[in-house]
């Protein structure tokens, strides 16, 4: 059996042994990081046309099956609107989905099983077992195939297989008792085509039989060409429940529908809506419509909420880029992309698809009123610019489709409130027509890539000032430092700003002596990193006295700038020749020593605290100094309480815990033994609190 037939019989036997009512196969390019549907079994492959591609970055529970590599279950609607927002937004149906990893030789992608909502809510192991191991069948099949697995372009439909009794007899009087109903019965695949109608149905529908077997009832029809049909379709597809719903036939005549959906298909009834009385209100009007190019399918606009969703989770612009890029772009069955942002009076590209850098290059700072290709004009008029074919564009812009090579785009221009965002370009490699319904949509998604954009922009400007604030108030390096080794770690606890009040400090005392400083400010936002600078300065300028008189000095100046906030700090002399500490605290976690080897231990150095910095008390701070010796090959920890303290875990517990985790690190080098106490602390703490940690090694 080949490949192919091998995949699509394991998956129809997967749906049967499952008892799931659809199931599909997803598989995963080695060079792209997005699912592909591949085959679809118990459903038609248009019904999920807008997943047929799925980024494994998205947010929804067949890229977490991938990316952790692990069985996901979504028993209802609820959990998959309280656990995947995003995916539920495109998923307005009543259901219960299991995905599952096919990791074998490779990651090769997932399988995809859907049941009714009449399936508890969740799994039993028997259930479950019998996915795992189904899984793992069909990545056998993947894994043995004699020849590439290619994706692809559109999933192939799979048939359930079910044994068919011989009942010929029975068929011919069901017939005839159908033909004689004056009831319209129409019978529909899986695929959606129609595979039987009696000749009241024909009538009702105003076609010929024969022009009606075999094809899909809104492209035969076109009054059915409308949405709202094709929706109810796909509605008692995933749902497995009847769907009713009343349809003007023009110009005056209203018939009901009812769909009663099984495994095998769907038949529907289709009769002259008589029942509505005269003073009751008008059932939904469902209006006749134009050709299927001029109307955007109900897929389409759920696909275009789920990409709406997705926009609206993105903080920084590569998160726009990326989601643009992933999940747009294929959307709209585009090849190339590039956004661009307004910067100084230039286009800035800030994210680019399927275009050779070179282009990019010549493209990238093009002056708002360039005339080399349409994007300064669309962007200064606010008016998007399609362009089907490299003729429509050589007219207007006879350079420009020498440029890329594409042969069809859409511009598309960002605008906020009037003001100018940038530029969003969807390409493509042949000939592509926009419809109205594509113009209308490309529209409104420009309208949601611009509003992301615009917050994106303003966050990665806070972080970048954020961020440089920080590397300017902490030490860029620290002082070479005979017979001692160092290693320092900050890691600070906002999201997203990444700056906080922790800070540490290495100063030059002499040729024998050199001060470690460690402190943490209260809070975690730009004041306290501004405060953190200047306790870092009032320390340096007194650093060289007694560590207590250090701190006292310090003390006074806080109070002189009489701010609302306190800072903890640690203040060690060290006095390499005589191998000795001096430590003054205020209010600072102690420190740690551990002694060298054959033996080594760690403890903690305890130190009598002083008050806190900053806390003004009506009299002198003092701020007691403790002694301790310093042996050769001894190493000395600061660190800020973030390494240490949790809400749930005693702080005396959990120094005990980094002091037995210095004391077995064995002979690591220092960066290796800093960044293993950061791996030790993360995942027993929320990381709440900044981090700060400063490790020196007496050689």
């Amino acid at each position: 059996m080949g490949g192919e037939a091998a995949l699509e019989e394991a998956l129809s036997a997967t749906v049967r042994r499952t008892g799931a009512s659809a199931g599909g196969v997803y598989l995963l390019p080695a060079a792209e990081p997005m699912l592909s549907l591949a085959a679809v079994c118990g459903m038609p492959a248009i019904a999920v046309a807008p997943w047929w591609r799925v980024a494994v970055s998205a947010a929804g529970p067949l890229s977490e099956a991938v990316r952790e590599d692990r069985l996901v279950w979504v028993g209802r609607q609820e959990d998959l609107a309280r656990l995947y927002p995003n995916a539920a937004a495109g998923l307005p149906y009543r259901f219960a989905m299991a995905f599952a990893p096919l990791h074998g030789v490779r990651q090769w992608g997932a399988l995809a099983l859907l049941w009714t909502a009449s399936h508890p809510p969740s799994l039993t192991r028997r259930e479950r077992g019998h996915i795992l191991s189904s899984a793992r069948r069909i990545t056998r099949v993947l894994d043995e195939s004699p020849v590439p697995w290619t994706v692809p372009q559109q999933p192939r439909a799979v048939s359930l297989r079910r044994p068919v009794l011989d009942a010929a007899q029975t068929g011919l009087a069901a017939d005839d008792l159908l033909q004689r109903l004056p009831v319209g019965t129409v019978s529909l695949d899986l695929e959606g085509r129609i595979t039987y109608l009696n000749p009241a149905a024909a009538r009702l529908l105003g076609r010929t039989p024969e022009r009606l077997l075999g094809t899909l009832p809104w492209q035969a029809v076109p009054w059915l060409d409308n949405p709202v049909h094709e929706d109810h379709y796909r509605a008692a597809v995933f749902t497995r429940e009847p769907v009713a719903y009343t349809a003007l036939r023009p110009p005056d005549v209203w018939l009901d529908f009812q769909l009663y959906p099984s495994d095998s298909g769907i038949s529907a009834l289709v009769h002259p809506h008589h029942e509505r009385h005269p003073e009751s209100p008008p059932p939904r009007v469902i209006a006749p419509s134009g050709t299927a190019s001029e109307n955007a399918a109900t897929g389409r606009i759920h696909q275009l909420t789920h990409l709406a969703a997705a926009l609206s989770q993105t903080v920084t612009m590569a998160d726009v880029v990326h989601v643009v890029a992933d999940q747009i772009v294929p959307a709209f069955g585009a090849q190339g992309l590039i956004v661009s942002a307004v910067d100084a009076g230039r286009l800035k590209i800030t994210g680019h698809r399927g275009y050779d850098p070179r282009t990019i290059a010549r493209l990238d700072g093009l002056p708002l009123d360039t005339e080399l290709t349409p994007a300064g004009q669309v962007l200064q008029s606010g008016v998007p610019a399609f362009f089907a074919e490299p003729g429509e564009m050589t007219h207007a812009y006879p350079n420009a489709p020498a440029l890329s090579g594409k042969q069809a785009w859409a511009f598309l221009p960002l605008l906020v409130s009037d003001r100018r965002v940038g530029c969003c370009v969807l390409s493509y490699d042949e000939p592509h027509p926009f419809s109205a319904s594509d113009r209308a949509v490309l529209v409104s998604l420009g309208g949601l890539i611009a509003q992301a954009m615009d917050r994106a922009r303003l966050y990665d400007a806070k972080h970048d000032l954020a961020h440089g604030l920080q590397q300017t108030l902490l030490p860029v390096t620290l002082p070479d430092i005979p017979r001692l080794a160092v290693a320092a770690r900050y890691l600070p606890a906002t999201h997203g700003l990444d700056i906080g009040g922790d800070f540490y400090d290495l100063i030059r005392l002499g040729d024998t002596s050199v001060a470690a400083v460690i402190g943490d400010v209260q809070g975690h936002s730009i004041t306290a990193a501004a405060l953190m600078g200047q306790v870092r300065t009032a320390v340096h300028a007194t650093a060289g006295a007694q560590p207590g008189e250090v701190l006292a000095r310090t003390n006074r100046v806080l109070l002189d700038l009489a701010t609302d906030l306190f800072v903890s700090c640690l203040y060690v002399h060290i006095d390499l020749a005589e191998r000795r500490l001096h430590v003054a605290s205020a209010g600072h976690p102690p420190p740690l020593l551990r002694t060298p080897s054959p033996s080594p231990h760690t403890r903690v150095l305890e130190v009598d605290p002083g008050p806190l910095l900053g806390i003004d008390t009506g009299v002198e701070a003092v701020y007691p100094v403790t002694t301790a010796p310093l042996p050769a090959g001894a190493l000395l920890a600061l660190y800020t309480d973030g390494l240490v303290e949790s809400p749930d875990t005693d702080i005396t517990q959990s120094i005990a815990a980094v002091a037995h985790h210095l004391t077995t690190g064995g002979n690591r080098s220092l960066d290796d033994l800093a960044d293993s106490l950061l791996d030790h602390a993360l995942p027993q703490h929320t990381h709440t609190d900044d981090i700060a940690l400063l490790l020196l090694h007496l050689r």
